[in-house]
């Protein structure tokens, strides 16, 4: 057995490791910087209970992004040096963000213990590459991301830190080889277990899921599928699914092999980015080969976001989890003894709201931030939750879960064509989103992204938009100056969330401007971008009459996208004509 010692190194704080909403992002060559992964993964260790370290067992994996792999080395490294008892990586150090919170929840290792918490190395969505974006995040014992009390105390570390402990004599450890190498140190042995990243995983699936009539859906020669994983992690656990268990063809997949800086794209699951998926729907600017499949998906890189597409049709996401809770209890045996209740993040539309009306269940509007539905989930008052940011998910983990969102997808339209799976003409995408409006209203929905804005000119537009509502009646006039075809509003704020469960509360969230027709603007600086500030403007018209439910969304939404833009001055404050990114 090696073994190793454990070294003392000095070092000293360094700016601007606060993390966002879902971790700290930076470019590379940051993270590259001497001591600054250092720092931090010390800040963090620091930041837990000692239990949570000394003799515990955490899981280390990611996207496998740039820098990865050199990241896990070091973190193992740190691990040992602070008391970690053993260190779970998933195979060539690939874990998707969901599976990690399903490792740390569900796996057993073979000397009986469960993981305290785990390491998650991704930047989500945003590109990979030397010169593009690293992140690192640290969930918990319940599988869900640090709440802000721990993320507090680790950016309050960074920025005392003075010292940090790493076994600089422990060898690199093969983690492309499944197994368990043992080392030996000064608080006895310390294990580095490489396990299958998908196994965990998929057991899961298959508790939740039944996969025989998914399995007959995609045997159909009536139906077929195409996902897209966009070169991120996704691809391992799509090749196990779709293609080992529900026997699907090879062709379905595209883009399945994860790449360290995926595939030169942007790992972002939207029409924007996932062309080659959006092309092959039929829902590019040039004509498919062929006919189109009927369902597609894609995953961004750590595969806990997902989009949903039909046949030439897209599905938005606050449509999406708002059809998933309305059809899970019939289509999805995990749910068929009823929902705990449903929850989404205050950006995203109200579509989800009309169905927990209608079907009588809780509801809840969080903050965006994945541990708000973790809080409610834990305190088993929440079933299904999802964000307009292409995240949905469910209790079965603590974080929001690509796979099983195209599952849930997949589970509805079997339910809806296991009589007639090999019948003429199957229920299709299109058929079950215009059926939901048709009996809920429609929710015209559209994002507007301003990437990489000024920081200080977006704090200001944001400034002035607070300052417009103190009075709702001079917003009126100038909105009917603009253009007097939309609602009055009849409420403005800065939203602010009281946690149910925990009683914390959480500011500055997103401003808002409500409609009286039940429209919405929403105007938000968001906390995922590794540089800059990004301006997220969310713009929301309700139709209830279903005769006009069949609308162009652009024609349907044009006369708040007008509003929204001149209320705001966004291209006055931000030197913009055009967001980066329209979804």
């Amino acid at each position: 057995m090696v073994l190793f010692t454990v070294t003392r190194k000095e070092t000293a704080p360094i700016q601007g490791q606060k993390p966002g909403t879902s971790g700290l992002r930076k470019k590379v060559t940051v993270f590259k910087q001497p001591n600054y992964l250092h720092n931090f993964v010390q800040a963090t260790f620091n930041a837990l209970s000692p239990d949570k370290v000394r003799g515990a067992t955490i899981v280390v994996s990611g996207d496998g992004r740039y820098f990865s792999e050199e990241a896990i080395q070091i973190i193992i490294k740190m691990a040992a040096a602070n008391g970690v008892k053993g260190v779970w990586v998933g195979q060539n150090g690939l874990l998707s963000t969901p599976a990690v919170s399903a490792v740390i929840r569900e796996r057993v290792g073979k000397d009986g213990s469960k993981a305290a918490g785990g390491f998650i190395l991704t930047a989500s969505h945003n590109p990979g590459g030397p010169h593009e974006d690293f992140g690192i995040k640290y969930n918990m014992e319940n599988g869900g991301p640090a709440p802000e009390g721990i993320t507090d105390k680790i950016y309050a570390n960074t920025t005392t830190i003075n010292e940090y402990f790493i076994a600089e004599d422990l060898p690199d450890v093969d983690i492309s080889s499944i197994g368990i190498t043992s080392f030996g140190g000064p608080d006895g042995s310390f294990d580095v277990d490489v396990f299958d990243a998908t196994d965990d995983y998929v057991k899961l699936m298959k508790s939740i899921f039944d996969f025989e009539i998914i399995k007959k859906l995609l045997a159909s020669p009536k139906f077929s599928f195409c996902y897209d994983a966009l070169h991120g992690v996704a691809g391992i656990y799509a090749k196990r699914i779709f293609l080992e268990e529900l026997g699907a063809s090879g062709s379905s997949l595209i883009n399945c092999t994860p790449k360290e800086d995926f595939g030169g794209g942007h790992p972002d699951p939207n029409l924007t980015y996932a062309k080659e998926l959006v092309a092959r729907l039929g829902l590019g600017k040039s004509s498919p080969e062929g006919e189109p499949p009927e369902f597609g998906a894609a995953a961004d890189g750590d595969a806990d976001r997902n989009m949903i597409l039909g046949k030439r049709f897209f599905v938005t996401p606050s449509d999406s989890v708002a059809i998933i809770a309305a059809n899970a209890v019939k289509a999805i045996p995990y749910f068929n003894s009823g929902l705990k209740g449903v929850a989404r993040s205050m950006p995203t539309s109200a579509a989800l709201d009309v169905v927990a009306k209608n079907l009588n269940l809780k509801f809840f509007e969080v903050p965006t931030g994945w541990k708000f539905f973790g809080n409610l989930m834990d305190a088993g008052v929440c079933s299904v939750c999802g964000e307009e940011s292409f995240g949905t998910g469910s209790d079965h983990i603590r974080e929001k879960d690509g796979i099983w969102a195209v599952l849930a997808w997949l589970s509805i339209l079997a339910y809806r064509n296991k009589d007639n799976v090999d019948g003429d003409k199957l229920v299709t995408v299109q058929d079950i989103v215009e059926e939901h409006w048709a009996t809920y209203g429609r929710h015209y929905y559209t994002r507007y992204d301003y990437e990489n804005v000024d920081a200080s000119a977006a704090k200001e537009l944001m400034a002035a938009l607070v300052k417009l509502q103190s009075s709702l009646s001079a917003v009126n006039e100038i909105i009917k100056g603009i253009r007097s075809d939309v609602a009055e509003v009849v409420e403005a704020d800065e939203f602010e969330y009281k946690d149910p469960v925990d009683g914390s509360v959480s500011k500055h969230q997103g401003i808002r401007y409500l409609f009286g027709d039940g429209s919405r603007l929403v105007f938000r600086l968001s906390g995922t971008g590794s540089e800059g500030a990004t301006i997220r403007l969310y713009i929301e018209q309700y139709e209830k009459d279903p005769s006009k439910t069949g609308r162009d969304s652009q024609d349907a939404l044009a006369p708040l996208v007008d509003v929204a833009l001149k209320l705001s001055k966004m291209e006055e404050f931000t030197g913009r004509s055009a967001p980066t990114v329209i979804t």
